[in-house]
């Protein structure tokens, strides 16, 4: 399922118009995202939570030529599911 598919079948149970459906998922994704940049963890009980967490810098190799890169250490997304969306997939 892509986003137009999402809010497709939003609009449909809901009886909202797909604009409407798109500015409110527009807008719960850009204060995810906003949340997320600021250090922030965004937690939405039953469902999971979105943060971030720290990914330590470490050594590579690049691809083509075999030599040693270093990666330096960054801050990654990361979501953890609920228990209810857990129990909803098994």
């Amino acid at each position: 399922m892509n986003k137009t598919d999402l809010i497709n079948n939003i609009a449909e149970k809901s009886g909202l118009t797909k604009k409407d459906v798109e500015t409110v998922l527009n807008g719960f994704l850009g204060e995810i995202t906003e949340a997320l940049s600021t250090g922030d963890k965004v937690q939405l009980i039953g469902f999971g939570t979105f943060e971030t967490r720290k990914r330590s810098g470490r050594t590579g190799r690049n691809p083509q030529t075999g030599k040693a890169i270093s990666i330096p250490e960054s801050k990654v997304p990361a979501f953890k599911a609920g228990n209810k969306l857990k129990e909803a997939v098994k």
